[in-house]
């Protein structure tokens, strides 16, 4: 009698071990919270970066990285109203200090950052280099090459452009300086070196 209630109470335990394994996981209908989905960043902002005394300065464009692309960014700069677009280098200096200045809270939020890093300055061009020549206390080929294209496409976007979107730049030795363009693809892909154009043919010498 016990045997066979014992051997009732086996066959009906491995019964039901082989319901369990072989019906596999189960589907549910019960919704999971895997919480909110990515989003990309906004790349915006709501007052183009601008706080304070700033905000009563002179408009200008920058190019900012964000998701691992360029964006232009509107902002004020101290530049006097009278000095703002009639000297190249003054212009290229006042750009070049907002790219080395830390984006704003609005600017962070949004996703901005810069990649130029200091200490880094702007001047003229010397003798022998065509007009509209910058040239930087660093070698342009020295920099990271985010930082270069930033440069280069704030430059080329403004009154210290070469036009044409592109920007004649140097650097502090006695490389002769190169024509640097700002295209739609290095914008896109601001890692890449920026690509280069012929320089301007030097002025013709008067004959005697």
């Amino acid at each position: 009698m016990r045997r066979g209630v014992f051997g009732r109470t086996a066959l009906a335990a491995v019964t039901l071990t082989t319901l369990v394994t072989g019906c596999g996981i189960r589907t549910t209908s019960v919704p999971v919270d895997a919480g909110a989905a990515p989003s990309r960043v906004p790349c915006s902002t709501a007052d183009g970066g601008t706080t304070g005394a700033a905000s009563r300065g002179v408009p200008v464009r920058v190019f900012l990285v964000c998701g691992s692309q360029l964006e232009a960014v509107d902002r004020r700069s101290p530049l006097p109203e009278e000095k703002a677009g009639g000297d190249p280098v003054r212009t290229a200096g006042g750009l070049l200090a907002q790219l080395l200045a830390e984006p704003s809270d609005s600017e962070r939020q949004a996703g901005f950052t810069t990649a130029v890093r200091g200490p880094l300055e702007v001047g003229g061009g010397r003798e022998g280099d065509p007009a509209g020549t910058l040239r930087l206390s660093r070698q342009p080929e020295d920099l990271a090459p985010t930082a270069l294209s930033q440069l280069v496409c704030t430059f080329a976007g403004s009154s210290a452009g070469a036009g044409d979107h592109t920007v004649l730049l140097g650097g502090p030795g006695a490389y002769a300086p190169k024509r640097y363009r700002c295209t739609a693809d290095l914008r896109e892909r601001p890692e890449s070196a920026p690509p280069t154009a012929a320089l301007p043919a030097p002025p013709a010498t008067p004959t005697g």
